[in-house]
């Protein structure tokens, strides 16, 4: 259980580095057409979603990877719960099944590294 842990936690990672760098460097403009929500959204909330998640991704993988305050890998999977939550909201309202799926799917991840991290598989 603990290489799927650790396997669960490098795929969520390079996912939420990906689109937070990408969401916190390029223009609102630019990302609009890859990301319709980011239309209702101020460009600095958007960058600042995007320095979120490229922290919690930090925060999934280093914490344990150096032994230095592993605690925080399940705080940053607990982090990234409540921004698929947030997420979900907006595409519910939005009106966008597709993407509140993809929501659900990492949002149970992130759960389920939570779940891992905090109790039995704790590091």
């Amino acid at each position: 259980m603990n290489v799927f842990l650790w396997i669960v936690q490098a795929v969520l990672a390079a996912m939420f580095a990906m689109a937070g760098v990408m969401k916190s460097t390029q223009p609102k403009e630019k990302l609009v057409g890859q990301l319709p929500w980011t239309a209702d959204f101020s460009q600095g909330t958007v960058r600042f979603i995007g320095i979120v998640e490229f922290a919690a991704a930090l925060g999934l993988i280093l914490p344990a990877a150096t032994d230095i305050a592993p605690v925080l890998t399940p705080v940053a999977a607990i982090g990234l719960v409540v921004v698929m939550v947030l997420a979900a909201i907006t595409h519910a309202r939005r009106k966008e099944p597709g993407a509140i799926g993809f929501n659900a799917v990492l949002l149970i991840l992130a759960l389920t590294v939570a779940w891992g991290r905090f109790g039995p598989y704790s590091l």
